[in-house]
């Protein structure tokens, strides 16, 4: 989500716009291969910034829909007083991805060699989310910085700064044996072409954000379609578009809500657009105050990441839920 001087993204998430699809299966992660170090993320988190919570926050959530509860965030399982940021749930809610960071005042170029900035995921067992791992998606001992992750069944798409490649592309991996494995560039096509940021696959289209020629104006959410290894020229989704920015878009499994995030009175809200007659309507406002990256399960419960500001400087951010009624 693009932020300004208030979302401070570019030193959270891979210190640049990262990259953001469905699967119903909830898979405990294969135990880390022993050539990968063994990370604990507590063990890395600054001394000297203290847990933040609903309690001590100097801007809550604003919620502005009665169809959900009021947004909480996720256990110690996920959250810390570091920087969980970029969530994607899997359709069955009990599978949460996310890029971590344990302080988010160390510049990208010195996360890339922390051992501990990059991908993780935690499961819900007996509605407890569970201490979360680092998930690898690059080979041992060689360099690369992951984020805002996406899923659509045994296909993940991710961001990466790696090396190899110059600054930050899109790649896709498979799942394979229980592990993310066969990590593959996403091409020029899609890199260079058409230009997409943060990602959400529907079944085969490909939707994303993008400050692309021919939009709105700013950065807009556009759709480009798969057939084989082809991908269409993209079309502006004109409809939830504005001159200013939307971006991190998500889509519901059944393909009739749109959800992404767009600036509201100076910070970060999340909005929704719901498909009728094959086409979209109007953008509602749904949260508000530093609350951007939404992602919904199939019980239309909304996970986002909430940042903690206080005297205009972030301080952490955690991974928020509003439970659907």
């Amino acid at each position: 989500m693009k932020k300004k001087t208030h979302h401070r993204k570019d030193s959270i998430i891979l210190g640049f716009l990262v990259i953001s699809l469905v699967s119903g299966k909830c898979e405990m992660e294969d135990p880390v291969s022993p050539q990968y170090p063994l990370i604990n993320r507590h063990d890395k988190l600054p001394a000297d910034i203290a847990k933040r919570g609903p309690e001590t926050d100097r801007h809550p959530p604003v919620l502005y829909s009665d169809d959900y509860e009021d947004p909480v965030p996720l256990g110690n399982g996920v959250n810390t007083s570091g920087a969980e940021d970029s969530p994607f749930i899997l359709p069955d809610g009990n599978t949460l991805y996310f890029f971590f960071t344990p302080d988010v005042r160390i510049p990208p170029e010195r996360q890339l060699l922390d051992d501990v900035t990059g991908v993780w995921v935690s499961h819900r067992v007996d509605n407890t989310w569970t201490e979360s791992v680092r998930v690898w998606l690059q080979e041992p001992g060689k360099a690369a910085l992951d984020g805002a992750v996406a899923v659509q069944g045994d296909e993940m798409w991710f961001a990466s700064a790696r090396e190899g490649f110059t600054g930050v592309n899109m790649f896709t991996a498979e799942r394979i044996g229980g592990r993310w494995d066969n990590w593959q560039y996403c091409g020029d096509r899609l890199m260079k072409e058409i230009q997409i940021g943060e990602v959400h696959l529907h079944d085969d289209d490909l939707y994303f954000h993008s400050r692309r020629a021919g939009g709105s104006g700013g950065m807009d959410i556009w759709m480009t379609s798969r057939n084989g290894s082809m991908w269409s020229d993209p079309v502006n989704i004109s409809a939830v578009n504005s001159a200013d920015d939307e971006g991190f878009p998500f889509v519901s499994s059944d393909g009739n809500e749109l959800w992404f995030t767009r600036t509201f009175q100076g910070t970060p809200a999340i909005f929704r657009s719901i498909r009728a007659d094959g086409d979209w309507g109007r953008p509602e406002l749904i949260l508000s105050q530093f609350a951007g990256e939404p992602t919904l399960d199939d019980e239309g419960n909304i996970y986002f990441v909430h940042h903690y500001f206080e005297d205009g400087v972030m301080i952490e951010a955690d991974i928020y839920v509003a439970l659907k009624k």
